[in-house]
């Protein structure tokens, strides 16, 4: 078990590794940084089972020193410093495309005008994104190819997904994000538990596919996966408390789906008799 571990682990810390290299993060920040995170699941983990944590029963779990771990304990992490801004960018276009205030008769993305009218990208802005600024936020939508502003100065909505350009820290963040909400559903479908049935996780991929029809197949999950996107969107949009605020329900939790393309060289480059193909559903 440990050496198919140890196999599954290489391939999880490959393409990360190789964005931290990218990146100029030594091994010495990137083993800080695992300890932190060793101290505090078994920190969590040994509260759940009994409720004691001590720094002893924490050293023993992760094979740590004392004297590292009682100093670990008092690091925090920063976690809640991820995102910020492309959070409040999803949510001023989450907003802008189910909040009915900022609709046409159509039930799309109106024409805003910058300020003035109740339905304004301002009075948008001050709704969905906290205390940033609206002139702050039309920078960044327009650096990422989201807004259009005519000449008569209204504003135009030209894609309903927000990836920022203008910072790599963002896009970091939100690898951060995403990698670890799916790591976390593949960990829960790891533990079957009586009650809590799977989680939806499913794949397709075939290993000999032409580039072109690649290319062709790219564009087809971008139309497909951004229409089925915008369908669970609204559906959320609607029972979101934030959003919808005479939505009914209780003990509320953090809920979504990813869709994601990838591409990599394909082993029949170099092994025509390679026929190893993961394309179950």
């Amino acid at each position: 078990m440990n050496s198919h571990l140890h196999s599954v682990i290489f391939h999880i810390l490959r393409p990360l590794v190789r964005i931290l290299h990218r990146k100029g993060i030594s091994f010495a920040e990137f083993s800080q940084i695992a300890r932190q995170v060793y101290v505090e699941t078994a920190e969590h983990s040994l509260i759940a089972s009994d409720g004691k944590a001590t720094t002893s029963r924490i050293a023993i779990t992760t094979g740590l020193t004392r004297k590292d771990v009682a100093q670990l304990r008092k690091t925090t992490t920063s976690d809640e410093l991820l995102a910020v801004r492309y959070n409040r960018g999803v949510r001023v276009i989450s907003g802008w495309i189910s909040d009915v205030e900022f609709q046409n008769a159509k039930g799309e993305p109106a024409k805003l005008l910058l300020q003035g009218a109740d339905n304004s990208f301002e009075n948008l802005v001050n709704r969905y994104s906290g205390d940033m600024p609206y002139r702050a936020m039309l920078m960044e939508l327009q650096q990422s190819k989201l807004v259009e502003v005519s000449d008569n100065g209204s504003l135009t909505l030209l894609n309903k997904a927000y990836i920022p350009q203008s910072d790599e820290t963002e896009k970091l963040s939100i690898m951060g994000r995403d990698v670890g909400l799916l790591i976390t559903t593949i960990d829960h479908n790891l533990q079957p538990t009586e009650g809590k049935p799977p989680y939806f996780q499913r794949k397709v991929s075939y290993n000999n596919v032409p580039q072109d029809a690649a290319d062709q197949f790219k564009q087809m999950v971008h139309q497909h996966g951004m229409s089925l996107l915008i369908k669970f969107n609204d559906w959320l949009a609607e029972h979101d408390l934030d959003t919808n605020p005479d939505a009914s329900g209780s003990n509320s939790v953090m809920t979504g789906v990813g869709i994601y393309y990838f591409e990599e060289p394909s082993a029949t480059a170099t092994s025509p008799d390679h026929k190893d193909s993961d394309h179950a559903l």
